[in-house]
């Protein structure tokens, strides 16, 4: 089973450059991301991005807060285009479930990404609200467990072994923060693998041999050396 890369981005520039690429799948973006990429009207600028990903999967996040809000900006989010994923967050910010908002847009077939998941109870609480034949993202924060040294691996297995059966259900491997987690992903039969550009960009030096990287790490440092004309 391929591991499908998504983009994590809501640049333009990079959306366009990765969007004429094989490697990258899909993109995804959060109100963050698209605050950093200089987005003043959240409409306009996601229009923008899809005159130009036309067909890769993309998703755009709500930021409403409770679910009435949420349902509206999702239906509205929904009619940008047919590659779009509605982004809901597992909880509000008050730490209320939004199970009711993602089993009404998923009963109605619009795609979901659900975001910001960090246990299997969460996944589980997911999976019990999704419409088995609308296609469905799941993103679990591998990265950012992980810098709190939490072990991401055991959800994902629990995660992928609850959904697999379901070709609809997919399972992302969310907050990446080095080109080895793709392999651990793929390890781990992990459906995508969403990721900056960055680690994007180092998966193409993978296959490497030891030698040539203590070549290109060692010709590094002398390199460096010599611009700052250091002497002892």
């Amino acid at each position: 089973m391929k591991t499908k890369i998504f983009c994590d981005s809501a640049d333009y520039k990079i959306i366009k450059f990765f969007n004429n690429k094989n490697l990258v799948d899909g993109f995804t973006t959060n109100p963050s991301l698209m605050r950093l990429s200089g987005a003043k009207n959240y409409k306009d600028y996601s229009l923008k991005i899809l005159k130009t990903c036309k067909r890769k999967p993309i998703s755009f996040e709500v930021f409403a807060d409770n679910p009435k809000e949420m349902l509206k900006q999702a239906y509205k989010i929904n009619k940008w285009g047919k590659n779009v994923y509605v982004k809901i967050p597992v909880v509000n910010s008050k730490g209320f479930f939004m199970g009711s908002v993602i089993r009404e847009l998923s009963s109605k077939g619009i795609k979901l990404n659900i975001t910001a998941i960090y246990t299997f109870e969460q996944v589980a609480k997911i999976f019990k609200c999704l419409n088995i034949k609308t296609k469905s993202i799941i993103s679990i924060f591998a990265g950012r467990m992980a810098d709190k040294g939490k072990d991401p691996i055991p959800i994902f297995n629990k995660s992928i072994a609850l959904t697999k059966k379901y070709k609809n259900i997919e399972i992302l491997w969310a907050s990446t923060r080095e080109a080895y987690n793709f392999i651990q992903a793929k390890q781990l039969k992990c459906n995508i693998i969403t990721m900056p550009p960055k680690v994007i960009n180092q998966i193409s030096s993978f296959g490497k041999s030891y030698k040539a990287l203590t070549l290109d790490t060692v010709k590094g440092f002398l390199a460096d050396s010599k611009k700052s004309k250091f002497k002892i």
